[in-house]
């Protein structure tokens, strides 16, 4: 009887794909609350008089919150199905902007950025990724690429679209509108994702057993787990420089908000692009490599930006960063499926996420403080530089144990 509902619950070939379609356009409405706030940091920052880091600092706890949320959320995920974590998180997306568009000081806004959007926001990134991984196994690095782009398909249509209706409304009335659109577009989306995934049904005890017993790299799980968390953080806080500060770091070099709107639109467009390039790479050289690969061309294009700042050179340099880096995040994904057992997937791809977007969220702030201090992006750069050696470093040793295992797996066949 238990075969014959397994079977049953088998989805045809096609409704995986369908049902991506509807994750990514969820992820690309949903992931407005990490963006929002990059547009909206210098009107913050003139309204309340405040300097550019403390400007930066609701980004700061915005991602801090969409991390840990993330983690809570997937659990939640894994227990009752992905439908009720995205009603939630419409609806406390939807109340927090509307709440942080009526916000009269920088304290209540950074709160409601955080604990509303934020929280609503981390139910469209990591939850909907690990969700979207057990509905594939042949192709589940192309279809990892495809959700994780949602969250540059909405770094490219936001930034231009909130930057307009800022410029013709005010950002208070942008957000009111952003409160309303959330909540008339997600929920109905949700219910189309009501359906559980056909491996929660069909994993065998025997098969969990095995892959719980396994010691991963030579590692405890726990070893593993804690050295992506080191490797998420350390990517991202090099990541996050031109991603948080490009707008502003186009205002402070004369060229404009609107350029630089421009600029963070072209670097996460090409960033989809990357992840879905990556994404078809991971299924042929596997997660590692993938990650190893990406960290280095990150840091290349991270160092361009410490020599060239003219509007043509960024323009340039915001598509080079966005092809080079886009695929780094969900390599971390495709990790943990090679190397920890599919029931923990969820689970362990928030973590790594969260650690992620941790990165990001110290990276934009102490981006913003270097140039509080020295008045000058350059060495935020710099910065951002030595943190993605660190990431290079990590992914290098991984790899070479990875090496020796399989080197050692192979004298042991023979």
């Amino acid at each position: 009887m238990a075969d014959t509902d397994a079977v049953q619950q088998q989805p045809s070939a096609i409704y995986p794909w369908l049902r991506l379609a509807v994750a990514l356009l969820l992820s690309t409405i949903g992931g407005v609350g990490m963006w929002s706030v990059v547009v909206v940091l210098p009107n913050v920052q003139a309204e309340f008089g405040i300097a550019r880091g403390a400007a930066s600092f609701p980004y700061t706890i915005t991602m801090i919150c969409f991390g840990i949320a993330s983690i809570f959320m997937g659990r939640l995920a894994d227990r009752v199905g992905i439908f009720m974590p995205v009603a939630i998180g419409a609806v406390l997306l939807s109340l927090g902007f509307l709440s942080a568009g009526h916000a009269a000081t920088i304290g209540q806004f950074t709160l409601w950025q955080g604990l509303l959007i934020g929280v609503g926001s981390s139910v469209t990134f990591a939850p909907l990724l690990a969700d979207t991984s057990l509905w594939f196994s042949k192709n589940r690095g192309l279809a990892v690429g495809i959700i994780a782009s949602g969250n540059y398909l909405a770094g490219t249509i936001w930034p231009p679209v909130l930057t307009h209706f800022i410029q013709a409304a005010g950002w208070r009335e942008t957000y009111a509108g952003v409160a309303s659109f959330c909540l008339l577009t997600m929920l109905p989306l949700a219910l189309l994702l009501r359906r559980r995934a056909p491996s929660l049904f069909t994993a065998t005890d025997t098969a969990r057993r095995e892959a719980t017993q396994q010691r991963p790299l030579g590692l405890s799980p726990i070893a593993l787990q804690v050295i992506l968390i080191v490797a998420g953080l350390s990517c991202c806080v090099a990541m996050s420089m031109p991603q948080v500060h490009i707008i502003a770091y186009c205002g402070d070099l004369g060229f404009g908000p609107a350029r630089g709107a421009q600029m963070l639109a072209l670097m996460l467009a090409c960033g989809i692009v990357s992840r879905l390039s990556f994404g078809w790479i991971s299924d042929r050289i596997g997660g590692l490599r993938t990650l190893m690969l990406g960290s280095s061309l990150q840091a290349l294009a991270l160092l361009l930006f410490v020599p060239f700042d003219g509007l043509v050179s960024l323009y340039l340099l915001s598509a080079l960063f966005g092809l080079f880096q886009g695929g780094i995040v969900p390599a971390y994904a495709i990790i943990v499926r090679e190397f920890f057992p599919a029931k923990e997937a969820g689970a362990r791809v928030s973590v790594v996420i969260t650690a992620t977007m941790f990165g990001m969220a110290l990276g934009g702030w102490m981006s913003g403080v270097i140039f509080d201090w020295l008045g000058s992006y350059r060495a935020a750069f710099i910065n951002g530089v030595a943190w993605n050696l660190l990431n290079i470093a990590i992914a290098l040793w991984l790899l070479r144990r990875y090496r020796a295992a399989k080197l050692n797996l192979g004298k042991r066949s023979a």
